[in-house]
């Protein structure tokens, strides 16, 4: 008998409820109590939808983030957190965000670094290691859930995030090796075991994503090593890779003394058998056989097919689950009410895909007669969407094929470029400018609800959409910025608006996921071949433009960032659904042009989180995804200014790659690493303009002049001033207007304090 588990499921509730009460709680509207109360309630929602499976996870639902869980459950919370007092609650949103409700306005930290975990849009805290890190166990919000789960009858299997992975993910404040704290931290391993098996628990699903990555031999043999401590054990170990195949670990995973494997088999399928021959038979093989980070419906058969002949073999040590944690997908496609009905058929979101394995689980324990209608049904639908000519468009095809290897290159190089540039825009030493977005107000929001609901006509929701330009705009030029923006008041998203614009690209009105903390997006879903039947910026910008004296970047989001920040459709390659994007997005950017727009953003946030997990992979990817930006932003004159955007991610093992898009200016995330990521350039020479950015928009905490001016002193010493630019992290638009002006009026200041210290020299 085939057993049915899942490995992690979306946090937020189906209406988002876990969102507005953390926001609620940060606000100091609602007291912690409260805050407890809406995830307890979120908790319950999640044992319930997984009543059908043979196993319910607990140590999946997190506040914030599950990394810095795990860092609190294993005591290695920064001291800069508990200096103030000991309410655990506060020493870990003080780390999450820089600040807790109990701290008011007067005090701030820095936040924990926050990078993007493996290659998804979900962000991460970063954990933290000196040499003298030491770790404490601090069991007692798993322990309360494991009890609350097993006292419902549930058969509980708690999530745990493995040894190696959480010191792979973290990173070394001083020189020591996160390796050196490894047997710091196993003996914490084992009483939480200990500690597990006192209460019941059997099985213990413990996550090492790591093992899908090339890991160095001391990681290698460190697993080895690590996994031997931990044999002393009362429960039984489920090891839990995804994200990929296992590749060159295969054997290193087979050796490990574990009960049982969990292997992901949409990106690693190849693994699944040769893992169930050299597994003993009493092991499990766990096989994750619907996808966790897509929306499309499984093809029940073709998975049974694949089934069938591991059950016989292992017959009750077969798991089937989702082939990773749920939290990257939507909770429940059923409230999409207004979905198109032919997409909608195509698709599953987080509850649908539980549903999907219990068909499974059915047809494996039962026989197939006893699922045969929603065979039959899955099969029909699988087909259909197949066939339909919704997804295929003549026209766009032959658009990629008509393209010339000379749309991928500007017309002359970058110091003729920059040179042309700086003549038309005249802009000062260390220009100031953000990367596009400004707060996007409850009034903003209000707005665009009334609109959507037809309670507001298009003239006057325009017009409400005019006036917040005009307010962003006299606003920079109060503070006294160099380059401006239009503010984006009228999008939703930076890749949901334009995917609501395109062809071949729908949106959802609840398909939300977490990214990080309460901030949650509404991924699109590509399902066809992509054109633009219309501009999608150009009226809002040229608007804009005519407010002000000073150059007015126009605001895009590139290709890739679409592409990797979409569901996308999973019946071409990705590549080639890049490149219809980007033929989209050059259409966009000329049009900009041809309407006066000297300076145009084409963000490319998402370029390193689609990277690869392994380098073998790294330069096909790069490839195409570097032609792609290219191909949108290469037909312009020499004297239009490309701007992109990238942030919270590792960028310096491809700075080499980013150096090819030939972008003119790239601004970058900087400040929660303190120009950490600037090392590169100790080794690579980067050719063009760089803003570096100098405070870390993802947190409330209002940067002085003194700090910023600390941070563009580091990136001076790497980059010559001249091809500095001086803006935020990212985007403004989670942010206040009462922590974004302050914190504006502090970084022209520093821009011009710097301007006197380096005009002379750069003169």
């Amino acid at each position: 008998m085939a057993k049915l588990h899942n490995l992690g499921f979306p946090r937020i509730g189906t209406n988002r409820e876990l969102k507005f009460a953390l926001e609620s709680y940060w606000n100091n509207e609602t007291t912690e109590a409260q805050l407890h109360r809406v995830a307890d309630q979120r908790r319950q929602e999640n044992l319930d939808a997984h009543q059908y499976l043979d196993f319910v996870q607990v140590g999946d639902f997190s506040l914030y983030d599950h990394v810095l869980d795990t860092s609190f459950l294993f005591g290695n919370i920064p001291q800069r957190a508990t200096n103030k007092d000991s309410n655990v609650l506060s020493q870990y949103f003080r780390i999450a965000r820089g600040r807790s409700p109990e701290d008011g306005c007067g005090c701030s930290i820095n936040a924990g670094e926050m990078t993007k975990w493996f290659d998804t849009n979900y962000h991460y805290i970063v954990p933290e290691f000196t040499r003298n890190t030491e770790f404490s166990l601090n069991p007692a919000t798993l322990l309360a859930q494991v009890k609350e789960a097993r006292g419902q009858g549930f058969d509980v299997k708690p999530v745990i995030l493995g040894p190696l992975t959480y010191l792979y993910l973290g990173k070394h404040l001083d020189d020591g090796e996160a390796l050196s704290l490894l047997d710091k931290l196993l003996p914490c391993y084992l009483e939480l075991f200990e500690l597990l098996a006192r209460t019941g628990v059997e099985w213990i699903q413990l996550d090492e994503p790591a093992l899908v990555t090339e890991l160095p031999a001391e990681w290698r043999i460190a697993f080895k090593y690590a996994y031997q401590v931990l044999r002393e054990r009362r429960v039984k170990l489920l090891l839990t890779t995804y994200f990929g195949d296992l590749a060159a670990n295969r054997d290193l995973v087979c050796q490990l003394p574990v009960d049982g494997i969990h292997i992901d088999a949409v990106r690693g399928r190849q693994d699944v058998y040769p893992l169930a021959d050299a597994l003993s038979k009493s092991q499990v093989l766990s096989v994750g056989i619907i996808d966790g980070r897509n929306v499309w419906k499984t093809d029940l058969n073709e998975a049974l097919s694949f089934l069938a002949p591991l059950a016989k073999r292992k017959d009750q040590n077969l798991w089937i689950a989702p082939s990773c944690s749920l939290l990257h997908c939507p909770v429940d496609l059923d409230t999409e009410n207004l979905l198109d009905p032919e997409i909608k058929s195509w698709l599953a979101f987080a509850r649908q895909k539980l549903a999907e394995l219990r068909v499974l689980g059915k047809a494996l324990n039962e026989g197939a007669e006893s699922v045969a209608a929603q065979l039959a049904e899955n099969k029909r639908i699988i087909e259909k969407r197949a066939l339909s000519a919704r997804t295929n468009h003549a026209q766009v095809q032959q658009a990629v094929k008509n393209i010339q290897p000379s749309m991928y290159s500007r017309t002359s190089e970058y110091p003729d470029r920059i040179r042309q540039q700086q003549a038309l825009l005249s802009l000062p030493l260390l220009p100031t400018t953000t990367i596009g977005s400004f707060p996007q107000t409850a009034e903003i929001r209000q707005a665009r609800r009334a609109f959507r609901a037809g309670d507001m006509e298009q003239q006057s929701y325009q017009a409400r959409i005019r006036d917040e330009i005009k307010f962003c705009i006299e606003q920079q030029e109060t503070l006294g910025l160099d380059v401006l923006v239009h503010g984006e008041a009228e999008r939703n998203d930076m890749v949901e608006y334009f995917g609501g614009l395109l062809d071949g690209i729908c949106s959802t009105r609840f398909g939300w996921v977490q990214s990080y903390g309460s901030r949650c997006v509404k991924p699109p879903i590509i399902y066809g071949d992509v054109s633009r039947p219309a501009p999608m910026t150009v009226e809002w910008t040229r608007y804009a433009q005519s407010l002000t004296a000073k150059p007015v970047k126009g605001m895009l989001t590139g290709p890739v960032t679409i592409l990797n920040w979409s569901f996308v459709r999973d019946d071409q390659p990705r590549a080639k659904t890049c490149q219809q994007i980007a033929l989209a997005i050059r259409q966009e950017v000329l049009d900009l042009e041809a309407s006066g727009s000297a300076i145009i953003q084409i963000d490319e946030a998402a370029l390193r989180e689609g990277l690869p997990l392994k380098n073998r992979d790294w330069a096909e990817y790069l490839d195409w995804a570097i032609q792609a930006f290219k191909l949108s932003a290469s037909g312009v004159r020499d004297n239009t200014q490309i701007h992109t955007h990238m942030c919270y991610s590792e960028f310096n093992d491809i700075f080499n790659a980013i150096a090819k898009m030939d972008a003119d200016v790239i601004t970058i995330e900087t400040s929660r690493s303190d120009m950490a990521l600037l090392d590169a350039f100790d080794t690579f020479a980067y050719p063009n303009d760089i803003g570096p950015g100098v405070y870390d928009i993802h947190s409330p905490n209002i940067p002085d002049e003194e700090y910023m001016i600390k941070l563009i002193g580091a990136a001076s010493k790497r980059i010559p001033v001249n091809r500095l630019w001086i803006n935020p992290d990212c985007g403004l638009k989670t942010r206040r207007w009462s922590e974004v002006t302050p914190a504006l009026g502090n970084m022209v200041s520093a821009a011009r304090t710097l301007r006197e210290k380096y005009s002379a020299e750069v003169a």
